[in-house]
Parts: C-alpha cells; structure tokens; sequence
C-alpha cells in the first residue's frame, strides 16, 4: 500500500468514525476529514521547531504538502508559527486548524502526519530525527544535522532500519544560483587539472563577554530546551554583543550556536555547507579525512578541551585548520581568507573560487566557450532537475529514492568539521580511520566522538 492511499484510507476512516471516543491527535483529523479541508493526495506536514530558520523552511514545504500542527518549547514562536501557516494557506483557500504542541513526541505521536520538519537548535536535531523516523515519518532537518560523530552514525543506523527519505538542509546543493553545483561538476570534469589545495572560508564568531543570568522568558520551556544538555541556568544581556541585532546574548534564540554545549560554533553552521561541497568535489563524502589538526583562538581559556567560564561564547572566534584528504590534497578551514567566503579550488591547471554570490577565476572564463550542460548538473543531481531544495525532498518521497542532501555524505561532512572541532579544542593533530571511524592512536581524543547526555535525553541507539 503505497503512503497516499493509506492516507486517503485513514480520512476515510475518520470520517466515518465522527462521535466515537478517539485519541487526541484523531479528533483533529476526523474535524478535518468532515470539514473537506485536506486534499487527500497531499503530504500531511507537521514543524517541530517554529524560530527564524523555519519561515523559509515551512514556506517550500507548504508548496508540497498541508500543516497540520506546529511544535516549539517556546510559546510566543509556537503562536507566531501557528499564525505564518494558517495565513499562508488561508491565502490558498485552505481552512485548515493548525494544532500547537509544546512536546515534539505529541506531533509523533499522529497517525495523520507523515512528514515532519526539524528546524531546532543543533543539539536537539538527531534525538528527533531518530524519534520520527522510527514513528514512520519522512524527514526534513536543518544542518547541521549531528552534534557529535557518534550522532552521524546513530541516525544512519536508523535511517538503514526504516527506510525514510530525509534530507538535510544544506540548501548549497540546491540553490544559490546552481554555483556550487557547477563548481563540483568542474572538479569532477577535470576543469583544473588534479586538485591540490582547497580552502572553505567559512567567517568567524563572535565573542560576546560576560553574559549575566536572567529569568527565563515568560513562555519558554527551559528544561526542554536545554534536552540533553547540561542542565545550567539561563543567561541573556542586551550589553553583552550578541551576533544578530535580533536577539541579544544568550544561551538560547539563534546565539546557541556559539555554545559548544549546543552547537560546534561556525565550523559546524557554515562548514556545513562550504566543506560538505568541498568533500563532495573531492569524492571524499564516502570516506573521510586523513589527518586534521589547526589553531583557534576561542572567547575563554579551555582546559583539556573545555571551557574555564559558563558565562560568555565558548566556541571558536577564529581558527585556521589543515585538513590532509586521500590523494595528499590540502582542504584548509579557515575563519578569513582575502578571497572572502566561500570556496578556493587549486588544481595543477588552474584557479577558481565559488561563493553563494559568485564564481570567479580563468577556468570560470572558459565555461562560455565550454559551458556545464544541464546534463551534467542532472547526472551530479542523482538523475533529477536541480534548483529547489524542498521541491527535491518532495520529488524523492514520491519515488523513495535519497535526496540530493542525503543523511550519508552529510554525515561524512560532518565528521570532518567535528574533527577539527575536537582538534582546535584539544590542540594537537588527529589522523582518522575513515572505514573503521575512529581517531588512531588516541584513545582520549577518541572519547569526544560522543558526548554525554542528560538522563531521560539520551539517544538510545547503539552503534
């Protein structure tokens, strides 16, 4: 039976079950199903996590399928995301009640939903990931997708057990005018020759100072924001310097990622994206690294790794780290280059550098004479269409294929910027096993492949 006519099956069921005692997530349905407000071959959707990244998320999903319920630990995101949905599909015609859940388990839980978008803070993202696939929902989550190596491996597990489709948000390989995607197919084409050195320029952070302790919002769950990390209390000063003029410093709202407790700081949230092209670029997306070893200066003194404060960012401000790839090529991460963000390939003939706004360099002049053809960017897109990341998990639920932004290659991302995480922070060289997915030699840099947990947070998958 495929997903739509179970569907199609279950409003049927529903409706004819009008009256009957039902458990809470059917008696919205049943609403629904007597009201006609869902059309039955659509995808039913439901958004855990409603902050600021989950505005362009939900608009493509609801392109695609119709929301059913929103989810966040904060109150005032949960009412403005509950608000955004029914607007947008009021203005489509759709009279739809969007329930709101502060417990992600609750949208789960519904038979109804069968897709489901994670837009979290980072150190949440694999415990729900695993939960959804395991409840039979298809998954979209925003990078980057793991917080430890350990994680990367655990939602693999599940994924192979359940057989969703999920795709991570690292919309690179999509969009931003198809830049990226045509700088890989050049690599792969030979367009300069053997490459010998790549460098992602992925910006640095900010270091705020001291952060001083608040009360916690009115309206936010802190117990469940905090999940399984360490159990603290909440900070938050408009006179200490936050990243975004949006929020102020914080342990919480869009700052989280300059935490290590929550996040990896900007090797994780923009080396997802610019490593990630690189390590597909260079085939390495199956495998991994060699060696990675770097320096960083961070906002407070670390000790065997960790931070000595609780009360400013931890997380690196900036950081040069050497990455060794098979074949002896050169990947450096690097917090500021003269190039500016985004990627430099070296290759034995020639130069060029790939941003979200740009390609520059003499083998970028040559594509006029001979261009990449919509041929080839298809081949590098598993066979379909490029150009719209949502629009490609959706196409990929239909015919239960991986979509371009699988849980695989991301993973192998991932590893590489958790090493040189784990690296800057323990201040030595790290040469990794790809196959086996160890550090070599270390048994203690070994032990930063996972984290513990907070009890009754914990990720119950052994791998």
């Amino acid at each position: 039976m495929t997903q739509r006519s179970h569907r199609r099956d279950f409003l049927k069921t529903t409706a004819a079950l009008a009256g009957a005692t039902l458990p809470y997530w059917t008696t919205s349905a049943q609403n629904r199903a007597l009201g006609h407000s869902l059309v039955a071959d659509r995808h039913i959707l439901g958004c855990i996590g409603t902050g600021d990244r989950w505005d362009q998320v939900v608009t493509g999903a609801l392109k695609h399928s119709d929301c059913v319920a929103v989810c966040d630990v904060d109150k005032s995101h949960m009412e403005k995301g509950r608000e955004k949905v029914t607007d947008i599909q009021g203005k489509n015609g759709k009279d739809i009640p969007v329930d709101m859940h502060e417990d992600y388990r609750k949208v789960l839980d519904r038979k109804d939903i069968d897709v489901v978008t994670i837009v979290t803070p980072d150190h949440w993202h694999s415990k729900i990931a695993i939960d959804a696939m395991r409840a039979g929902k298809d998954v979209y989550c925003e990078k980057p997708l793991t917080l430890t190596i350990n994680e990367g491996k655990q939602i693999r597990k599940v994924l192979q057990e359940t057989k969703r489709v999920f795709q991570v948000g690292t919309q690179q390989r999509s969009e931003m005018g198809l830049n990226f995607l045509k700088a890989v197919a050049m690599i792969k084409q030979g367009r300069i020759g053997q490459v010998q050195k790549i460098i992602c320029d992925i910006g640095g952070s900010t270091d705020s100072g001291a952060i001083s302790e608040a009360d916690v919002p009115e309206g936010l769950n802190w117990e469940l924001w905090l999940g399984q990390a360490p159990k603290v209390a909440y900070r938050s000063s408009k006179e200490a310097k936050s990243s975004n003029g949006k929020y102020p410093a914080s342990r919480s709202h869009y700052e989280f990622r300059w935490w290590y407790e929550y996040s990896g700081g900007k090797m994780t949230d923009w080396g997802a994206h610019h490593v990630d092209i690189a390590s597909w670029a260079l085939g390495i997306d199956e495998t991994g690294p060699v060696t990675v070893e770097g320096t960083a200066v961070h906002p407070c003194e670390m000790k065997n790794g960790m931070p000595t404060q609780d009360d400013r960012y931890n997380a690196a401000v900036s950081f040069d780290v050497t990455v060794m790839c098979p074949g002896d090529v050169e990947m450096h991460i690097v917090s500021n280059s003269k190039d500016g963000n985004g990627i430099l390939f070296e290759g034995t003939e020639g130069r060029f550098h790939v941003s979200r706004g740009s390609m520059k360099g003499a083998p970028i002049e040559a594509l006029k004479d001979k261009p990449i053809t919509e041929d080839d960017l298809m081949k590098l897109y598993k066979g379909k269409k490029p150009g719209n990341h949502m629009g490609n998990f959706f196409e990929c639920i239909a015919d239960r294929t991986d979509p371009i932004s699988d849980v695989y290659s991301h993973h192998r991302a991932m590893t590489t910027c958790h090493l040189a995480n784990i690296a800057i922070r323990l201040g030595r060289k790290l040469t990794w096993d790809a196959e086996k997915e160890q550090i070599v030699g270390d048994s203690d840099a070994n032990q930063w492949l996972s984290r513990e947990q907070r009890k009754g947070y914990e990720i119950d998958v052994i791998v």
